[in-house]
């Protein structure tokens, strides 16, 4: 078996080319571009194109299967190549689907929440024992690649991303699963560069649904009207199950869970992460792990990767950054720290960086997204929104959009000034951002604010 794939190097494609060459798999591929650390871990697998740029010798009639990376282009000369040969071309989740046709597909969906909820289920199910193929969207602290693909595990647990598929399948990826067991952790929009109107979002999330199998089972989250929308509306023609946030109260490790009359004390914290935890227990209890058992397995996790994670912390100040970005993430994780941290004063800055957030027409959406922290700091990069073929967005229009005295800059270094400038005794400082602040060293300055 032979299998190339174009577009190599990106996040996800580098790590379905690792498994299935640790699968026993031919693997090829080719890309214009290779960072880190897709460059390093393709080398050690002993996969690394040994050029970079397109080269259409590497197609061939020797090839089983083409997989095309969304980095790639319709005009890209090697699936000129592949069409020409009438080679099968599959995009990535088409494949994934591929891998696990034979087995009890669990599909993880939302606006929010999917990584988390993904990590949970994979770190109960190690602890366990539980055998599970599966992909996630981001990187995991103990996992060197985020996929898994054997022929002896009966299940895959799927993070199901509601972006395209690939450059010539306009089709949200979540759509290709067909899962057995589905849940949708909460709806807000996204991908405007996609999906221009809330409504056209939202019906994604429809049609995930109707390609649930037949027998299968929808998690739901009742507390989103959206996603309660569609549990109600499916409940007839499906097996449903809700969720809410659970009985809580914060502590200083995390949490003190209270679940049918028991005790559980959790290293998370956070409504948003309680909902989270709620749902990927129902997803273990299809996996025959019973709630109980579950609740216990999550004591030491700690949250998944770039999820509201701690950078530094001492007697009077910790630092957390997160990879929220959307308004409904941005709201839901200062209002967590907050709860976490009623009396200790909370930072709040985030950088505005996806396509969506630079969008004149999204910014509204953002209104009230940080009321929770006792000071919020907005941070934009005019060369990003040019960058993107953006309409040109001006501070007084952000800080409008958010409401409230949120101090708006747009200079990298007048951020770190002003967070250097602040007392941060009985402080939390909150970083978000999906991408880096222009390269800020969260660990440096988490250390240097501490002195």
């Amino acid at each position: 078996m032979k299998v190339h794939f174009i577009a190599i190097g990106g996040s996800a494609m580098h790590n379905l080319a690792i498994a299935l060459s640790r699968k026993g798999i031919d693997v090829s591929g080719s890309d214009d571009e290779i960072f880190e650390p897709s460059k390093s871990r393709l080398d050690r697998q002993g996969i690394l194109p040994d050029a970079v740029g397109w080269d259409t010798t590497r197609i061939s009639k020797e090839i089983d299967a083409v997989i095309l990376g969304m980095h790639a282009r319709e005009d890209n000369p090697e699936l000129l190549r592949s069409k020409e040969l009438g080679l099968p071309i599959y995009s990535y989740p088409e494949y994934l689907y591929e891998q696990s046709k034979t087995k009890k597909r669990f599909v993880i969906g939302g606006s929010h929440g999917k990584t988390t909820i993904t990590s949970m289920l994979l770190h109960a199910c190690m602890k366990e024992s539980v055998n599970v193929d599966y992909m996630v969207g981001a990187q995991l602290d103990g996992y060197d690649c985020m996929v898994k693909l054997t022929d002896d595990a009966n299940y895959m647990v799927l993070e199901g991303d509601e972006y395209l598929s690939s450059p010539i399948d306009r089709r949200p990826k979540f759509h290709l699963y067909n899962p057995d067991v589905a849940i949708i952790s909460g709806i807000a929009w996204d991908h405007i560069n996609v999906f221009p109107t809330f409504e056209n979002y939202v019906s994604q999330f429809d049609t995930f649904c109707s390609f649930i199998n037949k027998d299968g089972l929808l998690i739901y989250n009742e507390e989103d009207s959206e996603v309660k929308r569609l549990g109600d509306k499916y409940r007839k023609q499906l097996k449903t199950r809700s969720y809410s946030t659970p009985s809580f109260e914060p502590t200083i490790a995390g949490t003190r869970l209270n679940y049918d009359g028991k005790f559980y004390d959790l290293q998370i914290f956070g409504s948003h992460n309680l909902q989270n935890l709620m749902g990927a227990m129902y997803l273990a209890r299809e996996l025959n792990i019973s709630n109980h058992t579950f609740l216990q397995a999550m004591s030491d996790f700690t949250g998944a990767g770039k999820r509201l994670q701690k950078v530094h912390e001492t007697d009077s100040f910790v630092m957390y950054k997160d990879f929220a970005h959307s308004p409904s993430k941005l709201k839901a994780t200062t209002a967590a720290v907050k709860e976490q941290y009623p009396d200790r004063n909370l930072v709040a800055c985030m950088e505005l960086h996806t396509f969506s957030s630079l969008k004149k027409e999204f910014l509204p959406l953002y209104n009230g997204a940080m009321n929770a922290a006792d000071e919020a700091i907005v941070y934009f990069s005019h060369d990003v929104v040019a960058h993107k073929k953006l309409e040109p967005i001006t501070s007084e229009l952000v800080a409008q959009s958010f409401g409230g005295g949120v101090l708006v800059l747009t200079e990298t270094n007048e951020v770190l000034q002003s967070i250097s400038s602040k007392d941060w005794s009985n402080s939390v400082l909150l970083m978000m951002s999906s991408g880096n602040f222009d390269g800020i060293d969260y660990d440096s300055l988490g250390r240097r604010l501490s002195v």
